[in-house]
């Protein structure tokens, strides 16, 4: 696995798949962001502005769907998806 970028843009949803994919391998910093702004108690539309770089003035539903599917991945990654980061990472 390569070392991820540190602020990649973002797809409109999350993946959904059971296994880790390569959009996850390249959006891990952008969920560790995630997990720590919740842990912190931001500001969800804040968040959206500065992590995923969607202004949710402008794009509300985008926005708060983006947010909501890349934090729902996060919490994922942290309770399932790490597993197959410890074996090598996505499946090509």
């Amino acid at each position: 696995m390569k070392t991820p970028p540190l602020d990649p843009d973002v797809a409109d949803s999350a993946p959904d798949d059971p296994v880790l994919t390569g959009y996850d391998e390249r959006h891990l910093v952008t969920y560790w962001r995630l997990l720590d702004a919740e842990t912190d108690g931001a500001d969800w539309k804040e968040v959206a502005r500065m992590v995923l770089h969607i202004d949710p003035d402008r794009e509300l539903a985008r926005a708060r769907n983006a947010f909501d599917s890349h934090l729902a991945r996060a919490k994922w990654m942290a309770d399932h998806g790490y597993r197959d980061l410890l074996r090598g990472g996505a499946t090509k």
